[in-house]
Parts: structure tokens; C-alpha cells; sequence
């Protein structure tokens, strides 16, 4: 009986250190398709542990777009990422956050700072012209950390550490080109 109860919370645990994705969809504009999407996750302590005590940590959002044909493989149209570091200043006493590396905002709280991962800004992943428009194709969009990103001696720790494992699956759906 015991087992039984400890195997039915199991699952619970995981659940809670992996990131769940509430919202995609493509959206069109003048500029071209962009991405909004919204990710529900907390930090586990040992993540936030590393982030206070100076460790960058990266969150990359990946999205394909695939075309299915019955001829051949599937045309990938479109492979974008979008990597967000947050990072945590001592001296200032402040988050930082930079989204592929250039632009930057600062934070006066992590869970400010996280927003802009969980409610990243609807983000150009393509060109106006780069989609044929009435095709329909397939959307796969993820999001996690970033362990190659990581200082090498954390990404020895990352890999045998279940606290540094934070994704959430690929969520799919089909979007038709206008």
C-alpha cells in the first residue's frame, strides 16, 4: 500500500520541476510571423541557489515549422531560437536579463525577470515572404534551459543533477499561411 502511494505522487514531482506551455500560436504582421507563446514554470532552489550566486542561466525557445509532403520528407521551412540569459549583479543587487544577447533589462526581483521567459515578447521568426501562403504547415515550439550555455564546470554538475533539467515538450499544431 505504501508503494502504491509513494508511486502515485511520483509523477507530481516531476511535473513540477518541468515547464508547461499554455499558450502558442503564429501570428501574422507587416513584418513578418511572429511567435506568442506563454510558459507556466518555478525555479527549483537549486536553480534559484546558482542564479544568486552569480550563474547565468540560459533559456532557449525553439520553434520549427514543417511542411508535410506526401512525395518526400517533410520541408523544413523555418528553424528560429530565441535564447534569454538571466543573470544576477552582487554589487547592484539586481537581475539582469539579455535576449539573444542584445537587448537588456534589469529587474528588481527574479520572478520580475522571469516573466520575460514565462510571457516572452511576440518575437519576428520569419520574413513575410517565407511561408507560401494558404500551405499549411506543421508548428513544434519548445522551451528550457540551456545546459551547453552553461560555465563548463556546471555543465559536468548539470548532467548529473536532475535540479539543472528544466524543458517543457514540444507542443505541436498546424497553422495555415495567410
Amino acid at each position: 500500500m505504501l508503494i502504491l502511494s509513494l508511486a502515485s505522487l511520483s509523477p507530481s514531482v516531476y511535473a513540477a520541476d518541468g515547464a508547461d506551455m499554455t499558450r502558442a500560436r503564429i501570428e501574422t504582421s507587416e513584418d513578418g510571423y511572429r511567435l506568442s507563446a506563454a510558459f507556466s514554470f518555478e525555479l527549483n532552489r537549486g536553480l534559484e541557489d546558482a542564479i544568486n550566486r552569480g550563474v547565468p542561466l540560459y533559456f532557449t525557445t525553439e520553434v520549427e515549422l514543417t511542411r508535410p509532403r506526401w512525395y518526400w520528407f517533410d520541408e523544413k521551412a523555418i528553424n528560429a531560437t530565441q535564447t534569454i540569459r538571466i543573470s544576477y549583479n552582487v554589487l547592484t543587487r539586481r537581475y539582469q536579463a539579455a535576449i539573444n544577447g542584445s537587448l537588456q533589462q534589469s529587474f528588481d526581483s527574479l520572478d520580475d525577470a522571469l516573466s520575460l521567459i514565462r510571457r516572452p515578447s511576440r518575437w519576428i521568426i520569419a520574413d513575410k515572404g517565407a511561408l507560401q501562403v494558404g500551405e499549411i504547415y506543421r508548428v513544434a515550439v519548445r522551451m528550457g534551459l540551456d545546459l551547453a550555455q552553461l560555465p563548463k564546470p556546471f555543465q559536468v554538475n548539470a548532467l548529473n543533477n536532475s535540479d539543472w533539467r528544466l524543458s517543457s515538450d514540444w507542443k505541436t499544431f498546424n497553422y495555415k499561411a495567410e
